[in-house]
């Protein structure tokens, strides 16, 4: 009986660990903010939820997470501006209008010449200035997702530096997760404290 009790009150802490988490994120992210891609890379990023303004993907440097054709999310570099030399700012992004001409021009031309020609007839594609809304690759999971990321790229020759921002296109804050999670561990530590209690003998 004790060792239940005490594993009930293991998984109920790693739930108001998670829930407070997500709850906190929750609160400081009510809506994305704007910020301008100057900004991002010259002073960072205030809070986990962004919209940034006048990105410039860098779809020729962009890799491929799967590094096959069966294309699933690419690593895009962000840039102020085309000639703008290094980077601070990785997008991970699913968007197909990026996949397309990056699966077309890695994967599908032959020769050089060939690539040089649809990079010139394509250029509009591959240094495209937009806004960008997406989350922090930041937590104890999503550390762990950031890491493989910086190893992937590494592996593939990108120089990233360790202050690098990674940037998740189109993922939001989770707005009731972190709620539904404490209420579960309220409701553990209740049954918790309840298990402790010894009952009462009574005089016959």
């Amino acid at each position: 009986m004790n060792r239940f009790r005490f594993t009930l009150l293991a998984v109920c802490l790693v739930l108001v660990y998670l829930g407070y988490a997500d709850v906190s994120l929750f609160l400081r992210n009510r809506a994305p903010l704007p910020i301008t891609m100057e900004q991002l890379a010259s002073d960072g990023a205030p809070r986990e939820w962004l919209h940034i303004q006048g990105a410039v993907e860098d779809l020729e440097h962009a890799i491929s997470t799967s590094g096959s054709i069966e294309l699933s999310a690419l690593l895009v570099p962000l840039k102020s501006s085309a000639d703008q030399e290094g980077f601070s700012v990785l997008l991970e992004t699913r968007n197909p209008e990026l996949l397309e001409p990056f699966k077309t021009y890695h994967f599908l031309l032959d020769s050089a010449l060939e690539k040089e020609r649809y990079l010139e007839e394509h250029k509009e594609r591959f240094q495209h200035r937009r806004d960008v809304t997406g989350m922090l690759v930041t937590g104890l999971i999503a550390t762990g997702n950031r890491d493989k990321l910086m190893t992937l790229a590494r592996e593939l020759g990108m120089q990233v530096s360790d202050e690098v921002i990674f940037v998740s296109e189109g993922k939001e804050p989770a707005r009731w997760r972190g709620f539904f999670f404490l209420a579960m561990a309220l409701g553990g530590l209740f049954k918790f404290a309840r298990m402790g209690k010894k009952p009462v003998m009574r005089d016959a």
